[in-house]
């Protein structure tokens, strides 16, 4: 049986141990991380840029944290409200790690981070949800609620390296054994608004019937009082033009006027007995 030859072997024995050495001495660094170096527990450098980086064999360990934007979905809390009022509020916190050195040495890894976020954004919430009436909390103000939240917890997760981006709430609501009560209290609140919303309208709507009514009549006695001006005036004229005609012609004026006359007495269907002497109706029975 043949054997392998000694340089031959030793040359792959060397070529194995750079191989190990090499292994784990290059530390590859993408986009979306960032390395801790320690040797025996201690920290030596921080690596920021992606790429290839070297570190001492065997004795030196390499950590990896993210760069990107990370999120903690908490547990559902119960909070007392300043109007006295229980509310179960979920919330998530989006943070990052800015200072891997400080965030390495206070918490280490992202379980410890995410449960001293956790602790710190309960703290603030409690503290903040206590200033403010439920339905602010659920509606109004929720905005700036959860902004002022954010801002302290930042200003307490920065010591850990951590940079929080925004806190949001993603549900509130009161505990389900006075959800009920307080659905009904709201409906009759409702009822109430709307009782005297009607109330108001209807008020309202006998306010504009009476101002338009004042304002028909108003019309009307203008229009009557004009109305009567006008025929006035037509009879002035009437008469003004009746006494022109009877200056220039009277007999035929008083003709006119005979027939006027005849129109309004005499219908259709009437007979008459007439005294052949009788002045009125002389142009029927004489001509003239």
């Amino acid at each position: 049986m043949d054997h392998m030859p000694k340089p031959i072997g030793a040359a792959i024995a060397v070529l194995a141990i750079v191989v190990v050495v090499l292994s784990h001495s290059i530390v590859i660094v993408d986009e979306t991380n960032q390395a801790i170096i320690t040797q025996f527990g201690e920290y030596r450098r921080t690596i920021s840029e992606a790429g290839l980086h070297f570190k001492m064999p065997l004795i030196q360990n390499v950590s990896y944290l993210e760069r990107r934007v990370l999120s903690t979905d908490a547990m559902s809390q119960e909070y007392l409200t300043l109007d006295k009022k229980r509310a179960v509020v979920d919330h998530v916190t989006r943070w990052k790690i800015t200072d891997p050195l400080r965030f390495f040495v206070t918490v280490r890894t992202e379980t410890g981070a995410r449960a001293r976020l956790d602790d710190i954004v309960f703290s603030e919430l409690r503290r903040e949800l206590a200033v403010h009436n439920l339905e602010a909390i659920i509606a109004d103000e929720r905005e700036k609620i959860m902004d002022k939240v954010a801002k302290s917890a930042r200003a307490q997760a920065d010591s850990f390296g951590i940079h929080i981006v925004d806190v949001r709430i993603k549900r509130a609501d009161l505990p389900p054994a006075v959800q009920e009560s307080v659905f009904k209290r709201m409906v009759a609140e409702r009822q109430r608004e709307s009782s005297r919303y009607r109330a108001e309208g209807e008020e309202r709507g006998q306010r504009i019937r009476a101002e338009a009514d004042r304002e028909r009549a108003v019309t009307l006695a203008d229009a009557r009082e004009q109305a009567q001006r006008t025929r006035g005036e037509g009879d002035a004229q009437a008469i003004a033009i009746y006494a022109e005609a009877l200056k220039q012609d009277p007999e035929f004026y008083s003709f006119t006027r005979r027939l006027e006359a005849y129109r309004k007495l005499l219908g259709k269907d009437d007979v008459l007995v007439l005294d052949t002497n009788d002045e009125f109706f002389r142009y029927l029975t004489k001509g003239k």
